[in-house]
């Protein structure tokens, strides 16, 4: 009897074992999990991204007081040239441009904004340099394409309307290569390369009256989500 109550006191020990050393490993395992989530973007890293912030939009304010100054010397030209619809065009370019001008006097408080402290999830390649970003970036990449097809379509449309020879190059939206752009989150020279792939596939589209790259409703043109994806390449950190 004795053994029989020791054997089933011995089963019930080990019974106990079984189900509770799981559940502790895997609370341990949970806890290593989240430490090293939090660990992703330390401090110092955070402390860096803020301050480049910063650069970037002091640099991108003095850059766009010039950009400004340009704009209204080729209105001057354009009226001479009597290109009515590109100067509409180049005339609403410049208040969304004095938009973001205004937008970078707003005080930002670059320590908690959350770009700071987002893991990178994507690489990309801007030229032969590999980059890395996270979710707020590629959405800044993303919407640097599809802003530059809109104005490309845009300043295409003008030229045909006026009768204007086809030349992408000659637009000042695809000189300046920064609507949309806050001085936030990418170099503005990855925003300005974006910007241009979708800036000559809309103008090609405009100017030619076609839609090979993107749609237009009522006006509004989008570039194709394929194009656009393929533009951007964005892969997945594993």
């Amino acid at each position: 009897m004795k053994r029989v109550l020791l054997m089933m006191s011995t089963s019930m020990a080990l019974l106990a074992l079984s189900t509770t050393t799981p559940a502790h490993a895997q609370g341990r395992g949970r806890g290593r999990g989240r430490g090293q989530e939090e660990q992703r973007v330390t401090a110092e890293e955070q402390q860096r991204r803020a301050q480049e912030e910063q650069q970037r939009a002091a640099a991108y304010q003095q850059r766009l007081d010039q950009q400004l100054r340009v704009i209204q010397q080729q209105n001057a030209q354009l009226e001479q040239q009597k290109r009515a619809a590109q100067l509409r065009a180049q005339r609403e370019y410049a208040e969304q441009l004095e938009r973001q001008r205004q937008r970078l006097q707003a005080t930002r408080n670059y320590a908690i904004d959350p770009y700071v402290s987002a893991p990178h999830i994507y690489r990309y390649r801007y030229g032969s340099v590999e980059r890395q970003t996270n979710q707020y970036g590629a959405d800044l990449l993303r919407q640097a394409i599809n802003d530059g097809y809109r104005q490309g379509y845009r300043a295409g449309r003008a030229d045909r309307e006026d009768h204007w020879k086809p030349s992408y190059q000659n637009s000042q939206a695809y000189r300046d290569a920064d609507y949309g752009y806050a001085g936030n989150y990418v170099d503005e020279t990855d925003y300005n390369y974006y910007f241009r792939e979708g800036f000559r596939r809309g103008y090609d589209d405009g100017y030619n009256a076609q839609l090979r790259y993107g749609t237009s409703s009522n006006g509004s043109a989008s570039i194709l989500g394929n194009v656009l994806t393929s533009i951007l390449g964005l892969v997945p950190i594993r």
